[in-house]
């Protein structure tokens, strides 16, 4: 993909064809505040470029029918979602459909170079397998804060020896085509804003709660990521003052009290001191345990599992009340891999929420588990770098 929009009528053509879908002329205009022969000029300027297609004749409004339009079909975006455990990958079209998604478990700590170099046999699989000749812009997202004009992750706790990592300029070297790069969060937010359950809401907050736990906050429409790319690193609020170190430097952290680390460390204790006759077994099996261990206990109704989700859902419900306090939002989604613990840990987020926070802020305030699972995170990273591609160059 070499055209960029020469303009922001353009640009907002271009993005109302990857949300909407194919569209007519007609239907276009309803949607953008210009006169029909000026809309005509922008749209055909567009099938110059190649960025868009005529796609067959529209419903007739009366009339001579128009040609719907759609996006070009062979543009590919490439999504990558780096976790603290696991890498996916995932190809899309211009609308954003996933064409393609694989997954691999990986290790963040091996550094940038390994995890690249696995990112790129992942994205090199989905180009053999015929869904793309070649990506035309990638979108990274990384679990740690984000400089995000330079691409570059800062500092990031999880991550030892990416402070300072050129993640966009590598990759994009390395994919031949443009990279954005963001922080794991704010592109799960991106996804569920996209495809997923907010949709129609422009301020919300989507905590994601994995290895650890973080916080996209999406005000407007669009991302608030703070000045120096750390905005929403919430698993460092500390929720106990006396509490575990963290992996930060600070004690009773949220992240060490309530995350996915943190809950399959509570479980193995609670399995080897004989509370658990479930996880016990369970750990004799595997010789280690995770969320979904403690989840699937819970669902066989298990106490002490049940336990260690209510007590870590009043954590970060306490936390997430005093967000809610502040920002007002109209929803709060709960997404990452330990939301297999599902009901038992959403009742336990809304009891607190709802007692701590002003009736104002919480009257109409859905606090929903997200929709897209697995998927948010690489859709929101090709929302990424087509945001950027559908902006003037």
């Amino acid at each position: 993909m070499t055209a960029r929009p020469a303009n922001a009528h353009q640009a907002r053509l271009l993005r109302l064809l990857r949300d909407g879908g194919p569209n007519s002329r007609a239907q276009l205009g309803d949607q953008v505040d210009l006169s029909r022969s000026k809309l005509a000029v922008e749209v055909d300027r567009l099938l110059e470029t190649g960025l868009v297609v005529a796609d067959g004749l529209a419903a007739s409004r009366g009339g001579r029918r128009s040609h719907n339009i759609r996006l070009a079909p062979e543009l590919r975006f490439l999504g990558v979602d780096i976790g603290a455990t696991s890498v996916d990958v995932a190809v899309t079209n211009a609308e954003l459909e996933v064409l393609g998604h694989l997954n691999h478990p990986m290790d963040v700590r091996e550094g940038p170079v390994a995890v690249f170099e696995q990112v790129l046999s992942l994205a090199a699989k989905l180009r053999a397998s015929g869904l793309a000749e070649g990506f035309d812009g990638a979108g990274i997202g990384v679990p740690g804060p984000v400089r995000f004009p330079e691409g570059v992750p800062v500092a990031p706790p999880i991550m030892p020896g990416w402070d300072g990592f050129p993640v966009r300029e590598a990759l994009s070297q390395e994919l031949g085509c443009p990279v954005m790069v963001d922080n794991d969060v704010n592109l799960m937010a991106m996804g569920e804003q996209h495809a997923g359950v907010a949709r129609s809401v422009g301020d919300f907050l989507c905590v994601k709660i994995g290895t650890g736990i973080g916080c996209g906050i999406v005000v407007g429409g669009e991302v608030y990521r703070g000045t120096t790319g750390s905005a929403g690193d919430i698993g460092h609020i500390q929720v106990d003052p006396d509490g575990r170190p963290c992996a930060c430097g600070n004690k009773g952290c949220l992240e060490a009290h309530f995350s996915g680390a943190a809950l399959a460390r509570d479980a193995e204790d609670a399995a080897r001191e004989g509370r658990s006759p479930e996880l016990a077994a369970r750990l004799e099996t595997a010789g280690r345990l995770t969320a979904a261990d403690v989840a699937a206990a819970a669902a066989a109704g298990d106490a002490a599992a049940l336990d260690l989700i209510r007590e870590g859902g009043n954590r970060l419900g306490q936390v997430i009340a005093s967000l809610v306090s502040f920002f007002n939002p109209g929803l709060v989604v709960i997404g990452g891999g330990v939301t297999g613990l599902g009901h038992n840990l959403l009742a336990s987020v809304r009891t607190q929420v709802y007692k701590q926070s002003l009736p104002l802020a919480t009257g109409n305030l859905p606090i929903v588990l997200g929709e897209l699972g697995p998927t948010a995170g690489v859709i929101g990273a090709a929302r990424l770098i087509s945001d950027h591609l559908f902006s003037p160059a």
